[in-house]
């Protein structure tokens, strides 16, 4: 938690700079971003996890990983970011990249193994960091909710409404992020795209 109050600092910092200049978005690395003091408490991950090492990113909520020598496609559970074409998907993806990239992540099954397109779903920690949770928080994606997996959806809902209120990642952007598809919950206002 003492680590998202830096993060706060920074972001408010670059959203006002933002708001004062027009050149394009420069994504803070999570070494030079204060973290934000939450109000909601980011929960240890539970027993039964997965260590596995990061070999891509493949937008904001996807990466590749490898373990035991196999490599799998790994979606963040409980979240989602915009689509590559969408507004702030360059901006999501480099904001997850800059949280996983070349890292060694602990994954955390809910209740699903994987998704209608083989792809683990997982949370993702980096360390201490809830790597889904930061992406929600620093506004980068927003809270879906695919039942069964919702373990934590309570938790991104919360973190939405702050990062929206704060004016946080993509919610600074006259675009807004979302989510639909699947039995997904869309968190969003405006008519969402058909995402697969």
């Amino acid at each position: 938690m003492r680590k998202l109050i830096p993060l706060l600092v920074v972001a408010v910092l670059v959203i006002a700079a933002l708001a004062c200049d027009s050149d394009p978005i420069s994504i803070p690395t999570p070494g030079e971003v204060e973290a934000i003091p939450l109000t909601a408490s980011i929960p240890e991950p539970p027993a039964g996890e997965e260590l596995a090492s990061v070999t891509r990113i493949v937008d904001g909520d996807t990466i590749e990983v490898s373990m035991n020598d196999v490599t799998y496609r790994v979606r963040y559970i409980g979240i989602n970011t915009p689509e590559v074409g969408q507004p702030c998907a360059d901006e999501a993806t480099a904001f997850n990249t800059s949280l996983v990239s070349d890292q060694v992540v602990r994954m955390v099954k809910d209740v699903s193994e994987t998704d209608r397109f083989g792809r683990l779903l997982r949370y993702v920690y980096v360390g201490d960091l809830f790597v889904n949770a930061e992406l929600v928080a620093q506004g980068y994606a927003q809270a879906a909710t695919y039942p069964p997996d919702v373990a934590y959806a309570a938790l991104f809902v919360q973190l939405e409404a702050e990062a929206r209120a704060a004016g946080r990642g993509c919610w600074a952007a006259t675009a807004v992020p979302t989510a639909t598809g699947g039995g997904a919950v869309s968190n969003s206002v405006q008519n969402p795209p058909d995402l697969a």
